[in-house]
């Protein structure tokens, strides 16, 4: 065997076992998805049966505010005077909700349903729990790729600048509004602009929120384009903003050690243009730390963020989760919760993938 054979077969054993090392790893991730979904789940599970105020409190709750509104007890009042629904009344609305059963076999039987894509019926909205969370998934998703891509349009540029002018006054100038938007958090950034900008202030540029007007739909083409523009400027600089300063510093400095590697210097030495250095061989390794970032993201993208959706009055899966924790709403809770936590564990094995195709330098041991 001569030495260009021997060459050959060291390469392909080092690819077999870095494929071998890859797919061992994947499924163990993979196998660890319905364990951490069970421990998550559960846990949610039986803190939302123990704390108070579930749908049994509050149909008491209802029952007397309605029964004091009559202005008598109608026979369901105790010594104190305060209204007591019956004991066969309570077991009923027990049985209703599904709480005449211990926590272990609550939750097998909850998890069973959604095996079979039964989500349950909505306290608050009196329908499935699935189409009530399908209907609110394309508006988180809207707000999210945009506010995402502008991320990448606006931070990627602002991180290279900064690096190829690093110690200079315009990174020192950037680097201070790069500080500001790290110390503001998205949502307070959405509620200044609404106090400022918002429908009601001196100025009266944008909406107080929503998704789209009333009259939405009688508009024409271009004002509908315009009216829909509106209302997603100051949500979208909220998405923005929040991943501003953490994406653009990761971009300058990730920049700024890939300039300063060996393989860049040698480039250089070989006579090399400096954009051609920077802008084709340094800025393909430097993204390597933001795209593998990609399958975090897409947890945002579904799920929204309660505080922005909330604070901008967006009817999306953040203020559904929201509002749901707000109101006891326990099917939607614990819906919004398998959708989350099966987005952010598919979401992180997507990000592990991305980071093995984009950089050969990656090797994942059994």
């Amino acid at each position: 065997m001569d030495k260009t054979d021997s060459w050959t077969l060291r390469l392909d054993l080092l690819r077999y076992t870095t494929m071998h090392g890859m797919t061992t790893y994947f499924l163990r991730r993979a196998l660890l998805i319905p364990i951490t979904f069970i421990c998550i789940t559960f846990l949610v599970y039986t803190v939302l049966r123990l704390v108070p105020g579930g749908p049994i409190e509050q149909a008491q709750m209802q029952i007397k505010m309605a029964a004091m509104q009559e202005g008598g007890s109608s026979g369901i009042s105790d010594d104190m005077g305060d209204l007591q629904i019956p004991e066969d009344a309570l077991n009923e609305l027990k049985k209703y909700y599904h709480l005449d059963r211990s926590i272990p076999v609550g939750y097998a039987n909850w998890l069973w349903k959604i095996v079979n894509l039964d989500f349950g019926q909505s306290y608050i909205y009196g329908e499935p729990v699935l189409k009530v969370i399908i209907s609110k998934f394309p508006i988180s998703i809207y707000f999210g790729l945009i506010g995402y891509f502008a991320s990448w349009l606006i931070c990627v540029p602002l991180g290279v600048t900064k690096a190829i002018k690093h110690k200079s006054s315009y990174d020192t100038a950037t680097s201070v509004l790069v500080f500001m938007g790290y110390s503001i958090p998205g949502f307070v950034a959405c509620l200044i602009l609404l106090v400022l900008l918002g429908g009601g202030s001196y100025l009266d540029v944008f909406p107080l929120g929503g998704f789209r007007s009333d009259n939405w739909a009688e508009l024409g083409f271009f004002a509908k384009i315009i009216d829909q523009l509106h209302h997603t400027a100051i949500p979208v600089f909220g998405y923005l903003i929040a991943g501003f300063a953490s994406m653009t510093i990761l971009m300058k400095n990730s920049l700024l050690d890939n300039l300063g590697a060996d393989y860049v210097r040698t480039a250089f030495a070989k006579g090399l243009s400096e954009k051609r250095v920077i802008f084709v061989h340094a800025m393909r390794n430097s993204l390597i730390p933001i795209t593998a970032g990609v399958g975090h993201a897409i947890g945002l993208l579904f799920a929204g963020s309660f505080l922005i959706e909330k604070t901008c009055n967006i009817p999306g899966m953040g203020l559904l989760g929201y509002t749901s924790i707000i109101q006891r709403d326990y099917p939607i809770i614990l819906g919004t919760l398998v959708f989350l936590v099966l987005i952010r564990l598919t979401g992180n094995i997507f990000s592990d993938m991305i980071w093995a195709l984009i950089d050969p330098r990656i090797r994942f041991g059994k």
